[in-house]
């Protein structure tokens, strides 16, 4: 079985109402890509919670529709243009897709990563490169969180290098549960996670059964509620946020609250250029600092109580 792929390069404010119109007159799928991605003029389109972008789309936009080898491509297109109101039906290219085995060309994607000095983040489709190093099987998915990202490596790398046994541990904007599980599997007593998002606190769940460990994870409301009285408005020996700098800051009461006099607050997802502005909004309740830095992320360290801790010499990612 075979598909034919419709491309047709456009402005950015046309591109989602012809997405939508594309998939009404009968495309199996619809995507939106940047139209000079890999050249000078490529512009990343990313969003902070709460500060999503409104489209989709860029300035020079090329839409992607899929659809069924013996279709009328012209028809389809001529007819989302038309439900538009375009002047004219837009010049478009067309490209076989043979049929493959997706699943198996998806899995050849995603190979074990080695992280810090013993974790490894193995697929489930692999065998653990070192059955004696710090496991977790995580397979790709909707949650984020897989150790690919720097600001994900960076804090896995600083709880390998701060283990704390007995102690307790929360993950703030925890994703897959990534970083819960390092923790619980380094000997981390009372583990918590918590996001705004209900399919990653089900993910993050499904993660930890996987890996056998035991951790607690809420969304934002039951945890602030909980019935488990160490959690309810408790504090913790490490508290661990990989979101953004919006938010971080934002949340910078409330995280700092969550730390026990002479614990630790740990930060990612912060841009270099973002450090100081971020450590400035939690000033008044912790000094921060340069852990380490990894491709222009950097992940903020402080002890409640204490001065900022020397930083780690900047590193690169490995693989």
């Amino acid at each position: 079985m075979s598909w034919t792929e419709v491309v047709i390069e456009l402005a950015r404010e046309h591109a989602e109402a012809l997405s939508d119109a594309l998939m009404e007159a009968g495309a199996l799928s619809v995507s939106v890509e940047d139209a000079d991605e890999g050249t000078e003029d490529e512009k990343p389109l990313f969003g902070e919670p709460g500060m999503e972008p409104t489209e989709a789309a860029w300035d020079h936009s090329r839409v992607v529709a899929l659809t069924d080898a013996d279709a009328d491509q012209l028809a389809i297109v001529t007819e989302a243009a038309q439900a538009i109101n375009l002047p004219v039906v837009p010049a478009f290219t067309t490209r076989k897709v043979e049929d493959a085995d997706w699943v198996r060309l998806t899995q050849s994607q995603f190979e074990p990563i080695h992280i810090g000095t013993n974790i490894w983040v193995v697929p489930s489709w692999h065998v653990a490169p070192d059955p004696n190093g710090l496991i977790l099987e995580l397979d790709p998915g909707l949650a984020f969180g897989t150790g690919s990202h720097p600001t994900t490596r960076l804090c896995m790398e600083w709880l390998e290098a701060h283990p704390a046994p007995g102690k307790s541990v929360l993950d703030y904007g925890c994703g897959s549960g990534i970083l819960a599980m390092v923790a619980k599997k380094l000997g981390s007593q009372d583990v918590a996670g918590v996001d705004i998002d209900p399919q990653a606190i089900e993910s993050a769940r499904a993660n930890a059964e996987r890996n056998n460990v035991a951790i607690d994870f809420y969304l934002p409301d039951t945890f602030a509620a909980s019935g488990n009285e160490r959690h309810a408005g408790g504090k913790f020996d490490i508290v661990v946020a990989n979101i953004l700098s919006s938010p971080l800051k934002l949340m910078a009461p409330m995280l700092a609250g969550r730390v026990a006099d002479g614990g630790s607050l740990v930060l990612s997802g912060v841009l270099a250029r973002q450090a100081d502005e971020v450590a400035a909004a939690y000033a008044p309740f912790i000094k921060l600092g340069v852990w380490a830095e990894q491709d222009g992320w950097v992940a903020l360290h402080g002890t409640l109580g204490q001065d900022t801790p020397p930083a780690r010499t900047a590193t690169a990612t490995a693989g």
